[in-house]
């Protein structure tokens, strides 16, 4: 093709038949194109990820907890296919409600708004939470909170170790902060404060001294990015969880080897949620040489059947 720069690799048509598994389509996917190819690369890219001197860092953005996808993460820290975890509160509150006992329900994204509010029930697109949920979050946060106190009092805390601490008294095997305690994977949540955690100890405060440090999880992050041989990241979404670890790589002499993110943003506003991994390289983010892809898709199609083709 052209002056013989290009390879022409023919596009072979999939085919799906009675039994096939999902690392099978993924394989067909390899000859295919458009979103077909650049999830067969993603499931690629992910099995590399895995080596044992690959330190592997998972962005998790978006409501993926309500979704459905709780115990998706919580298998893939069992696995140890995530060495680090980087999330938003919102996520880790959603995961709290159900290891307290809440549950998530289907519900409709065309609903009355108005009427849900009287019935005292919160929606997110079209999954249905209702207040009664919150109310018991509030009240056994509270309680795991003033144990922690209890039991380190004057103590100064990162974000990563108070949810350590917060994790370690969760009692429910599939929450995703206990799975993080029990297989000591780091859980960092630089914007911990826009969510219901940093509200709720707001409020605590009042009643007794939370110290949290909300600058030394920069110090804990970047000393696992300076420790790690080769290094990769996938990212669900972007926002602050794909920044904070994207950042950690500034100071770092080497960018990602393998970078893997599932959005259904686009760059063309500038934003970081939609920005392609090629636009790291510029930053030094991202190694030169490095496998990237990025997958339009929404993350709860695509994630699960990620995992599940590696498996």
């Amino acid at each position: 093709m052209g002056n013989g720069d290009y390879s022409v690799n023919p596009v072979k048509h999939a085919k799906v038949g009675k039994g096939i598994t999902v690392a099978d389509l993924m394989k067909q996917y390899e000859t295919c194109a458009f979103g077909a190819g650049r999830l067969a690369r993603a499931v690629k890219i992910y099995k590399q990820m895995q080596a044992e001197d690959v330190t592997s860092f998972f962005g998790l953005a978006g409501a993926m907890i309500p979704a459905g996808m709780r115990q998706v993460v919580a298998d893939m820290i069992r696995r140890r296919d995530i060495d680090v975890l980087v999330t938003t509160g919102a996520n880790l509150v959603h995961d709290m409600i159900e290891a307290f006992g809440g549950e998530h329900c289907q519900g409709q994204c065309t609903a009355n708004d108005i009427e849900l509010k009287n019935c005292k029930i919160d929606r997110i697109y079209d999954v249905y939470l209702a207040d009664q949920h919150f109310t018991t979050f509030e009240e056994r946060f509270d309680a795991i909170v003033a144990d922690i106190l209890d039991s380190h009092p004057q103590k100064l805390f990162t974000i990563c170790d108070f949810l350590q601490e917060i994790g370690s008294r969760i009692e429910d095997k599939n929450s995703i902060l206990r799975a993080a305690v029990d297989n000591e994977v780091p859980v960092f949540c630089p914007a911990i404060a826009d969510s219901s955690i940093g509200l709720q100890s707001w409020v605590f405060g009042y009643k007794r001294d939370l110290q949290v440090d909300t600058f030394k999880d920069i110090r804990q992050i970047m000393d696992i990015c300076y420790k790690a041989r080769r290094a990769g990241a996938l990212f669900v979404g972007g926002g602050v969880p794909k920044n904070f670890i994207m950042q950690s790589m500034l100071l770092v002499p080497k960018g990602f080897d393998f970078a893997i993110q599932l959005t259904m943003d686009t760059p063309e506003t500038g934003g970081l949620s939609g920005a392609t991994l090629d636009e790291a390289k510029s930053w030094g983010k991202i190694g030169e040489h490095a496998d990237t892809v990025t997958v339009y898709s929404d993350a709860t199609i695509t994630l699960p059947i990620l995992v599940a083709a590696t498996l």
